[in-house]
């Protein structure tokens, strides 16, 4: 009894692990993100949709941040709010000139985030996994960079 118990145990714990590494699903360009490209970094995580006014103004600035911050393990990620997938995806984010991961899988479950109802909408999470801020309405690489000092210093 106390071996079978010991058994479960030990599937329940390689399952429950196994999760927290899980990759995150693929791209907009059908390649996997894997757990470690975002995992252990900063994450600043953008739903968008085409019909979204503020968020075509917003995307030249993440592409901005994704490439000034590559070299600080700052990650900018991006996600289809309607839930786009495949080649819709695909052409969405390149009629909006997205530069940055955009998942195609929505990570909302993994970091426990509401549904927002209004667009666009940017959470930053830290380096552990953990929302740190929720912020709506149209960013710029400043008012982005200003956020993620802060909350790295507080």
């Amino acid at each position: 009894m106390a071996r079978r118990l010991a058994a479960v145990m030990a599937i329940t714990a390689s399952l429950l692990l196994g999760g927290c590494d899980a990759d995150y699903g693929v791209d907009q360009h059908g390649n996997t993100v894997k757990a470690e490209h975002l995992d252990g970094h900063w994450l600043v995580l953008n739903y968008w949709a085409e019909w979204c006014g503020p968020c075509r103004t917003e995307i030249p600035e993440l592409n901005a941040a994704a490439k000034r911050w590559a070299a600080d393990g700052i990650k900018v990620v991006g996600v289809n709010f309607d839930g786009l997938q495949g080649a819709d995806l695909k052409q969405a984010a390149d009629t909006l000139g997205i530069g940055f991961t955009v998942l195609a899988q929505d990570p909302a479950e993994r970091y426990d985030l509401p549904r927002s109802e209004a667009l666009p909408v940017t959470y930053i999470i830290d380096d552990k996994g953990k929302v740190r801020e929720q912020l709506l309405g149209e960013q710029t690489l400043e008012g982005l960079k200003a956020k993620i000092k802060a909350l790295k210093q507080g």
